[in-house]
């Protein structure tokens, strides 16, 4: 029996990088007590007219990085009072330029204090906003496997979640009167606004899969939405988005139905081999229909019942490596050939990381198709 959960940061392949953790009280203290020890030192060594302040006044903005409001607070306090401490041992020779030194170390550390708070609140905010969204996300794509008659689909969704960066990344396998039809797609931009229109074409496949009996009806239907969207968009000003698309129609036969709206298009592993399926240039993404100088239309490929096909966002193929190379998955599918499909989502992100040297920078969504009845699966 094949059981799922919906995907969560905790069960992400290979982890997740976490934001850093806020600064430990021991560490805040280590730093403020090491730090003044050695520029007293340093100044009875170097003679007394070394003076602490150029150093201890830029601790508190160092904290306000990591540190809570309070710890910079308390920062701050430290280096005012030691600051003070150490003029009235050394004058600077006049009370008045003695004042201007602590009235400076106030209002800088005022500033720290300030910054910090200030990155507190956008922290909650941003953890607001990734809350939200992973509650949209649980809300819009459906957890792995999914599976048809025809079919058994795993696969990944890791999303950036870098502040509002939310991405519009979707997918779906829905059971058809006319054999499995598979969407993937990829909403230009980021943000809530990039998930409102990814719901749209969502909604809009999930019923048009069901109801129409050609492929290029359900790509038309898709079209109609992406437009519907944009126009909804533009009356409360926000910007018209294009959204670029893989349909496919499968069924029980080898030759598979396929139209590419400006997609990254599939790979088929098959023998060990991993390359491209199709041979025609896609078409217009969805929304730009009016652009395009032929109506779409649909490609045919074999699709074995032994094979394995790979669709994915272009935050797989984009992803780079400190040198400004993409990644290469025609390439690194071929030595995929001996891992169950079931693990492929998994190895490929662990991949993916290896080659970014570290998390990847755009979402990532990958399908990994099989037919039902491989002995593999």
């Amino acid at each position: 029996m094949l059981t799922s959960k919906a995907p969560d940061d905790s069960s992400a392949p290979d982890g997740r990088d976490r934001p850093a953790p806020p600064l430990s009280w021991r560490a805040v203290l280590f730093w403020l007590i090491g730090i003044t020890a050695v520029l007293a030192v340093t100044g009875l060594v170097l003679g007394r007219e070394t003076r602490p302040a150029p150093f201890l006044i830029a601790v508190p903005a160092l904290i306000a990085g990591r540190g809570t409001v309070r710890q910079t607070a308390v920062a701050s306090i430290w280096t005012t009072v030691v600051i003070a401490a150490s003029l009235f041992d050394t004058p600077l020779g006049t009370i008045g330029a003695d004042a201007a030194v602590v009235v400076f170390a106030v209002l800088f550390n005022g500033l720290s204090v300030a910054r910090a708070a200030q990155r507190v609140h956008r922290e909650k905010e941003i953890a607001r906003l990734r809350s939200a969204a992973a509650a949209l996300q649980r809300q819009l794509l459906r957890p792995f496997p999914l599976v048809t008659d025809q079919l058994l689909v795993h696969g990944l969704y890791q999303p950036v979640e870098e502040d509002s960066r939310v991405g519009g990344d979707v997918y779906e396998v829905v059971a058809s009167p006319y054999g499995s039809r598979v969407f993937i797609a990829d909403v230009q931009g980021k943000g809530l606004p990039a998930i409102s229109a990814a719901f749209a074409v969502l909604s809009a496949f999930r019923e048009a899969a069901v109801a129409e009996p050609t492929l290029t009806a359900v790509v038309d239907a898709l079209e109609e939405a992406v437009l519907r969207h944009n126009s909804f968009a533009a009356q409360v000003g926000e910007r018209e988005r294009f959204v670029t698309a893989l349909v496919l129609g499968i069924d029980s036969e080898p030759e598979v139905q396929v139209i590419n709206c400006g997609h990254v298009p599939p790979v088929l592993l098959h023998s060990e081999r991993a390359g491209p399926v199709l041979r025609a240039d896609p078409c217009v993404p969805l929304g730009l229909d009016s652009l395009a100088p032929e109506p779409r239309t649909v490609e045919w490929f074999t699709f074995p019942h032994e094979g394995t096909l790979l669709l994915c966002t272009d935050g797989v193929t984009e992803a780079r490596d400190p040198s400004g190379t993409f990644y290469p998955i025609e390439k690194r599918a071929a030595g995929w050939g001996d891992i169950l499909p079931k693990d492929v989502p998994a190895a490929v992100y662990r991949d993916l990381r290896r080659h970014t040297a570290g998390t990847p920078t755009d979402d990532t969504a990958l399908l990994v198709l099989r037919r039902r009845g491989a002995l593999d699966l």
